[in-house]
């Protein structure tokens, strides 16, 4: 079908440069993004599908001393990431288990390798975790909630929601993390955010310019080919 319609195949390779050009981008410049564009980035994310129009996500953007007194809170509070209880919603299995656990520790081991970060390196491991709480240094800092009375099709919605986005940055020439380490420290973001309780936070995410200087940003994950685990039926 491509081949027969140039502007087709020119408009897919648009959307396919945006979706495969996005990754999670560890270190960004100070550059600042302007308010203009972090709507037009919402408001094109927010054409994602969810149930019966529901729109269930919430987002609070932040910038400049709200963002640092959230990262001064969770810093400051003396909970450690190994330590911190996931107590409204499960990311992670209990136990891992394969193919997951393999894929897993490529992911961390391809990170730390590409900073220089030997496997029992502990307190050089704890230092770039935390990074995620200075949002990268990104000049925005985006945190999601959801109404804790919605149920798991909703969730499928948020997710749809949170990869537009970030598709819709990378067409702006922007990048983002999405960032699920923010969500075990809702009690030191909501009296920041004046986030009511009803709401769990799904996660947090960083927006900005990528530092192509930094070596973190050179790492890239991979995915299992198609055969592993696509079924075609007729």
């Amino acid at each position: 079908m491509l081949e027969n319609n140039p502007r087709i195949a020119d408009e897919a390779e648009i959307v396919d440069e945006a979706i495969m050009s996005r990754r999670s981008v560890r270190a960004f410049l100070p550059d600042m993004v302007d308010d203009d564009t972090i709507r037009a980035i919402l408001a094109v994310a927010a054409r994602a599908p969810s149930g019966t129009n529901m729109q269930p996500w919430r987002v609070y953007v932040t910038k400049g001393a709200v963002k640092q007194r959230i990262t001064d809170a969770i810093l400051n509070s003396g909970i450690r990431a190994e330590k911190v209880e996931w107590d409204e919603y499960q990311y992670y299995p209990t136990q891992f288990f394969e193919p997951y656990l393999t894929r897993r520790r490529a992911n961390g081991f391809g990170l730390y390798g590409a900073l220089g970060i030997g496997r029992r390196e502990v307190d050089k491991m704890r230092a770039q975790h935390d990074r995620n709480f200075v949002f990268f240094d990104a000049p925005v800092g985006m945190i999601f909630t959801i109404d804790r009375r919605l149920n798991q099709g909703s969730w499928i919605d948020y997710g749809m929601f949170l990869q537009n986005i970030m598709v819709a940055a990378r067409a702006r020439g922007l990048h983002t993390c999405p960032q699920a380490a923010f969500a075990p420290y809702h009690r030191q973001i909501r009296p920041v955010l004046n986030i009511p309780d009803e709401e769990i936070v799904v996660c947090g995410m960083a927006l900005g310019h990528e530092d192509t200087s930094k070596p973190e940003n050179d790492f890239r994950t991979d995915r299992v080919p198609l055969e592993e685990w696509v079924t075609f039926s007729e």
